[in-house]
């Protein structure tokens, strides 16, 4: 090769090298704000919330600030509820079927912060939600939905995407014993048909009541219900092994058959060893009730019995009870 084109390799080399400056360094996107609030197939973000009788109990939601440096600044962020949203969504998902709309929840069972301050040298912060949720009645869809707030004063910028701008928070309190119960050991039969396919629901959900009690709907009736309401039973777990069922609603004649009693047992997994399953077992489930508008001319009896299976699965190596199990 030539000695002037090997200066003049040389030459387009060097300014190659030169041209590449570490841009790697520099901003590459935006330094947004937004919750981390990723929304699930219901349209809004679960939360899980122990339920407590006599004291509040406070949830931590994180707040980001996107790009790919870190930010450089002291953000004092404004956050608020935004009941709009909620709207839209209502409408969107289930049009006229207003039973089935998220409820906003009520400012008597939550308090939030004015502000979120994300620290200089910090791409995240937590914004604490102090929830006191005694009496709150969960036969409705709870949901509390929050926006981040202009401010021309501040240094932040909002994310302009409305997933990342907006948290609809659906609030799940829960207790030893709520979730979703296995109902494959429980048969729901007609009065006067007991000889034919008895009717079986795969997961029957609980809902809180208050720290030792649930309620679920009774036989098959479940959230689609529209007069879903009428038809609650409520499991007390007490302290010596029983559990009581009861009904508030007279007109579903609901009638108890048998004393039941619940078990929990627990068993760490066989792949993942920190993973604990915890199980509770309701025995001896036995009642009867009317189902009185399923159809409106006549009043129909059904009658109950099996068994119920609660599974949580709890990752032992997080020690805050509401992300340690795996809803």
């Amino acid at each position: 090769m030539k000695k002037s084109s090997i200066q003049l390799l040389f030459l387009v080399v060097l300014f190659v090298c030169n041209a590449c400056n570490d841009e790697w360094k520099e901003e590459q996107f935006e330094h947004y704000v937004s919750f981390k609030a990723p929304l699930e197939s219901e349209g809004v973000a679960n939360i899980y919330v122990r339920y407590k009788d006599a004291q509040k109990t406070t949830f931590l939601q994180p707040l980001e600030v996107s790009g790919s440096t870190t930010n450089n600044s002291d953000l004092s962020v404004r956050v608020a509820v935004d009941p709009d949203t909620l709207g839209i969504l209502n409408y969107e998902r289930f049009q006229t079927r207003e039973d089935f709309y998220y409820k906003q929840l009520n400012d008597s069972y939550f308090s939030i912060p004015q502000t979120v301050n994300i620290k200089s040298g910090e791409n995240t912060a937590l914004m604490a939600i102090d929830f006191s949720l005694k009496g709150i009645d969960m036969a409705e869809k709870w949901v509390l939905p929050l926006t981040i707030l202009e401010d021309p004063a501040a240094k932040y910028k909002i994310n302009p995407r409305k997933y990342y701008k907006k948290a609809l928070l659906r609030v799940n309190p829960f207790n030893s014993y709520s979730g979703t119960y296995s109902g494959t050991a429980l048969k729901v039969v007609m009065d006067g048909h007991e000889s034919e396919t008895p009717i079986v629901k795969s997961q029957i959900r609980s809902y809180v009541v208050d720290e030792n009690t649930i309620f679920f709907y009774a036989g098959n009736i479940d959230e689609d219900r529209k007069d879903r309401k009428n038809y609650k039973v409520f499991a007390t777990f007490n302290e010596t092994g029983g559990v009581t069922f009861r009904a508030e609603n007279p007109n579903m004649k609901f009638a108890v058959k048998k004393d039941a009693s619940y078990t929990v047992s627990e068993q760490m997994d066989a792949v993942r060893p920190y993973l604990l399953h915890r199980y509770i077992t309701i025995n001896n489930v036995e009642y009867e009730f009317t189902d009185y508008t399923l159809v409106s001319t006549t009043a129909i009896k059904f009658k109950v019995s099996g068994s119920l299976i609660l599974e949580r699965q709890l990752n032992t190596q997080i020690p805050d009870e509401d992300q340690s199990i795996e809803w």
